[in-house]
């Protein structure tokens, strides 16, 4: 890229936390990127970096977005970070525990990419969904946020199918335990001990990222799964 040529643009949700901002700060590097979050005073930290715009939005808004994303033309990167967990059983998942979990984890992501297919389109862009291994594999006590992550999952691969012949690339990253706050969350309704050696940092998860992002031109990395190395297996 010539220093006359604008820089690529990405777009990135759930930027003020984890994986996220890491992913915001890693693609910062060599694009412009629009950080997309809730809290206000971390989002004024992610836009004293170079290279940030934040926008503050809550993303199961529908009506909200078009004026989140107003001005997005052309979009490089579409990295959908945000989500919400919560371990429940089938038996005791109430319906609203289903709805939160499904809106912000599956229809905010679906409906983001709607908007933005445009922009997309025009670069010739990548869309990255981070999911999770619960995407891959469903356990016992973690129905609901398995079946959104499956469903995203599902989402991606449509995707994929939908857009190649306009040459926009579309992967799955699935991370396993991470060390964020969600995790911290996590492990303390669990009555674990927080022991953050055991998980993966969230630049870690921001490098499989890049990696998505930077292959060539005739390759798309359409499933990434990334694991602790403590993992005994």
């Amino acid at each position: 890229m010539s220093a006359s040529d604008p820089r690529p643009v990405a777009v990135v949700t759930g930027a003020t936390r984890g994986i996220g901002r890491a992913c915001a700060a890693d693609l910062a590097r060599d694009h412009d990127v629009v950080a997309l979050g809730r809290d206000p005073q971390l989002l004024a930290e992610l836009a004293a970096l170079p290279h940030v715009r934040a926008r503050a939005v809550e993303l199961t808004d529908l009506e909200a977005l078009p004026q989140a994303l107003a001005g997005l033309d052309r979009v490089d990167v579409l990295v959908h970070s945000a989500a919400v967990a919560g371990r429940t059983t089938v038996e005791a998942a109430t319906p609203a525990q289903w709805r939160e979990q499904l809106e912000l984890n599956v229809v905010a992501p679906a409906e983001l990419t709607r908007q933005l297919l445009p922009g997309l389109r025009a670069a010739r862009g990548t869309v990255v969904f981070v999911n999770s291994g619960s995407g891959l594999t469903a356990r016992a006590g973690d129905a609901v946020y398995a079946a959104s992550k499956h469903a995203l999952r599902a989402l991606a691969d449509s995707l994929r199918q939908e857009v190649a012949a306009d040459g926009v690339r579309v992967s799955s990253v699935h991370p396993g335990p991470v060390d964020t706050q969600m995790q911290q969350e996590i492990q303390a309704g669990l009555g674990n001990p927080y022991e953050p050696e055991r998980y993966l940092r969230p630049e870690s998860v921001a490098a499989a990222v890049r990696a998505v992002v930077d292959a060539g031109e005739d390759a798309q990395l359409t499933t990434v799964s990334v694991r602790p190395r403590s993992e005994q297996r």
